[in-house]
């Protein structure tokens, strides 16, 4: 080796990006602040050497030794190039470390501390515990110290630090609008504050009325009441409609929010029968519930609907409620009372589309049903057809017919069954119905009266009606998101009953949805696409009693069955190679 390669000193200061000590996390002496943000940890990524084994020693190739200042030069590589905090954390910190080659030949250490997002759906927002990145076995909660725990971990306001530092419990109070989840607060007669109340089963099906409504959160509840007419007729708040309809809600959560009134958009009386007339409210009319006799007892609430309009701020605007009055007698067990609520925003769509899936259906949601719109012609020239010249298509007075589909953009107002009950006449309506669900077998049915028979076409109207509901649909959608403009994704729905080849007296005993369906798409993320729908109604063919055998009811069913078609996934193969090779023609001279 020649002197000249000893010419050019070595390094002694490499250059490092962190300088301090490492700070070792402690653990709190005194109990955690009851206010405010809590500390961030102290350990940083700077200061962490997994490959430091020896204290106060330089061990090769460490990088971030803090011990190998001068050794770093003669370092080939780096034993570890990255190290960061907890990977758990949706943004942390990672120190990477390289060397890189300097014109003489010595190694220069570059290192550097940069921000890490992790995209995971289940990282963790913020780590703020003093104790840093290690997590002590939590106290049990005692009867003796259940009120200082909840105190310790229910005190504080945890938000992002991108959104500007610590977040006072203060500035969080004084949004003016209603967050999701939050509860709507009212105004009582005497201006004292509660909470708007949406009565609900719990542990049983009876009524809970102080089951808070949540902003933002669309809820259905349907639960019993048990009542003694003659004390609870005219005394029990909720059987009267002003316990629904005389509340005021504040607008927003600030102490100067505005009061909004409850307004009435809709009374419907109920029969004893069920047939349901909706009433002109004037003003005057008197509708508490008052007992007729002893056993009945009318203009009692069965069912409350209120819609929400909020604006963007969140700031409630306006409450509307629709009812529904009946009668409840004394022989029935319960009465049974059904409460809605929804939500939409002032300046979008009154009510979005619910759609089962995305694409293919979710087992345990309702079918996306509709009905076809009615077909009109259009010139073909005003349509996009990227193979048609304009000039051909008016030349030629082309027309093409355009259909569409409808649907409602209530999620149960879909294909449905009669909703099994103790008793359910076929010819006494309304009936309750429950949604088909998607995956879900069921069998449900109603009992007719063969005196009430009599009359063939018109039972035959009032059983098909009762099995198929009112406003049934004809189309089914093949996936959980099909386009309404798309009709080539929704399924007829085909049915094997023809009125007019009926019999004289010939009405439906049972009808049944079979429905085929198969997994679309790859393997490993296969999507739920409905293939076909088949109505299947069966008549009788013999007198009514004889299929009664001697009863004076019959039975009437409907059912509905999903059947999968899907084919056995079977391995693929590449096709066997050909050899596609010429030989001379003279190979086989002279032989040939």
């Amino acid at each position: 080796m020649k002197p000249t390669d000893f010419d050019s000193p070595i390094p002694t200061t490499p250059r490092y990006s962190r300088t301090e000590e490492p700070i070792q996390p402690t653990l709190p002496a005194e109990p955690l602040p009851v206010s405010g943000r809590l500390l961030t940890p102290v350990t940083k990524v700077g200061s962490l050497c997994p490959c430091d084994k020896h204290k106060d020693v330089c061990d090769i190739n460490c990088c971030c030794d803090r011990a190998c200042s001068e050794e770093v030069a003669l370092f080939t590589g780096c034993s570890v190039d990255t190290v960061s905090g907890k990977k758990q954390l949706c943004s942390n910190d990672v120190a990477t470390y390289s060397l890189e080659s300097r014109i003489d030949g010595y190694s220069e250490l570059q290192s550097s501390v940069r921000k890490e997002t992790n995209y995971d759906v289940f990282c963790i927002q913020s780590q703020n515990r003093v104790d840093g990145l290690s997590h002590p076995s939590p106290a049990l909660p005692t009867d003796s110290n259940f009120d200082s725990l909840f105190k310790e971990f229910t005190s504080f306001i945890f938000g992002s630090e991108e959104n500007g530092g610590p977040v006072a419990p203060a500035e969080h109070q004084a949004l003016s609008g209603y967050q999701w989840g939050d509860v709507m607060v009212t105004a009582g007669e005497s201006g004292q504050r509660g909470m708007f109340w949406l009565p609900a089963p719990c542990v049983t099906a009876d009524c809970v009325d102080t089951s808070p409504a949540a902003f933002l959160k669309d809820q259905s509840s349907r639960c019993s009441r048990r009542v003694v007419l003659k004390q609870d007729c005219g005394s029990l708040l909720a059987l009267k409609m002003d316990t629904y309809t005389d509340i005021r809600v504040f607008a927003g959560k600030t102490q100067d929010a505005a009061l909004v009134p409850v307004e009435v958009a809709s009374v419907i009386l109920q029969s004893v029968d069920g047939t349901q007339t909706e009433l002109m409210i004037s003003g005057g009319e008197n509708l508490n519930p008052v007992l007729l006799n002893p056993t009945v007892c009318a203009n009692v609430v069965l069912k409350v609907a209120y819609v929400t309009k909020y604006n963007p701020a969140g700031e409630i605007v306006n409450v509307t409620v629709s009812l529904v009055l009946g009668f409840v007698r004394e022989a029935a067990l319960s009465l049974e009372q059904e409460f809605h609520i929804t939500f939409f925003q002032e300046d979008g769509e009154e009510a979005a589309i619910h759609c089962s899936g995305n694409p293919g259906y979710v087992v345990g949601l309702p079918l996306v049903s509709g009905t076809r719109t009615a077909e009109y012609p259009l010139p073909a020239w005003t349509l996009d057809f990227p193979h048609l010249d304009l000039q051909t298509a008016q030349d030629l007075s082309l027309t093409v017919v355009v259909t569409g589909i409808a649907r409602s953009v209530d999620p149960r107002d879909t294909v449905s069954l009669l909703h099994s009950a103790e008793d359910q006449d076929c010819l006494q309506g309304p009936h309750r119905r429950s949604p088909v669900l998607f995956g879900l077998d069921s069998v449900s049915g109603c009992t007719l009266r063969l005196k009430d028979a009599a009359n063939c076409s018109l039972v035959l109207e009032v059983l098909l009606d009762a099995l198929r509901g009112p406003n049934h649909a004809n189309f089914v959608a093949s996936f959980g998101n099909s386009p309404l403009d798309y009709p080539l994704d929704w399924i007829p729905i085909e049915s094997n009953f023809n009125p007019v080849e009926a019999q004289s007296c010939s009405i439906p005993l049972s009808l049944h949805l079979q429905i085929e369906w198969t997994k679309y798409g790859l393997l490993m993320n296969p999507q739920a696409q409905i293939v076909s729908i088949k109505e299947v109604i069966r008549t009788n063919t013999t007198s009514l009693d004889m299929l009664s055998g001697g009863s004076s009811i019959l039975s009437i069913r409907s059912s509905v069955a999903f059947v999968p078609v899907s084919a056995a996934a079977l391995p693929g193969y590449r096709a066997t190679p050909t050899i596609n090779a010429k030989l001379p023609f003279d190979f086989f001279f002279p032989f040939v």
